[in-house]
Formats: C-alpha cells, sequence, structure tokens
C-alpha cells in the first residue's frame, strides 16, 4: 500500500524537477516496478518513515518501465533502486556491497533505513558526495 501514498514522478521532467528544487532536504527516489515484490516491501518501509523523515528528505517513487529516461544513465537493471540527491547532487552511500552509487536491495528494518537516511543527509550537508553506511551489508544481502 506504500506505493499508493507516496508520491509518484511521471516524467523525466517531474525527476529532474524533484532533484533540481529541492533545496533543504534529501531527495529519495525508489526506482522499479511498482508492481515488483521488492519495491512493494521497500514502499511499505518508506511510507512508513516518511513522516519521521519528513523534515530532512522527501521520498519519491519513480516506475522504470513509465519513465525509461534514467535507466541508462543511472544503470536501473535492477527490480528495485534507491537513490540519493541533495542540492542536485548524487550522493552515493556505502554498503559493502560494492556498489556505491545506489542501494539495490530491500531494507526491512524501519529504524535501519531512517539510520542509513539520516547518515546520507549528514554527509551530504557536510558536502561529502560519498558516506559510509552505518550498517555493513556484505554480508547479509548481495
Amino acid at each position: 500500500m506504500g506505493s499508493v501514498f507516496l508520491p509518484h514522478l511521471h516524467s523525466g521532467w517531474h525527476v529532474d524537477q524533484a532533484i533540481v528544487t529541492e533545496q533543504e532536504r534529501l531527495v529519495v527516489v525508489r526506482f522499479g516496478r511498482d508492481w515488483d515484490k521488492d519495491c512493494m516491501l521497500m514502499d511499505e518501509v518508506l511510507f512508513s518513515i516518511a513522516e519521521k523523515v519528513r523534515r530532512f528528505a522527501v521520498i519519491y517513487l519513480c516506475d522504470i518501465e513509465e519513465v525509461k529516461d534514467f535507466n541508462d544513465m543511472y544503470e536501473l537493471y535492477d527490480p528495485m533502486t534507491v537513490m540519493f540527491f541533495y542540492n542536485n547532487k548524487h550522493m552515493m552511500c556505502d554498503f559493502g556491497t560494492g556498489n556505491n552509487n545506489k542501494m539495490n536491495f530491500v531494507v526491512d528494518d524501519k529504524q535501519e533505513m531512517v539510520d542509513i537516511l539520516e547518515t546520507v543527509f549528514r554527509g551530504a550537508r557536510k558536502n561529502k558526495g560519498l558516506v559510509v553506511s552505518p550498517y555493513d551489508y556484505n554480508s547479509k544481502r548481495v
């Protein structure tokens, strides 16, 4: 149900505007397919924390079948991908998986996701382009 309540970005222009116009908060975009199981699980977590993180993060969803503009640019080949942006800049996070550009696995713990967003936001405020996740997913998930 999370995907019903979170705002969707329906075109490349909408994605660009969401990233470019937000000046104070972290922009979190879940790229994927709304009907995909991993996306549904992640959407539930994102929806459940949206109110808690609203002061420092804004969460959007983007269906990669509807908006194909970024599939090649961001290498959106996984069923579900979460990316972070701050002040029109892509924020990277080291999760220990080898892929620092995006989160391509489901985080099913709400507090864990809040902690990740806080870490990325704090690093972004300090003008860091890459932050280290408070959790290591090297052995947890692939």
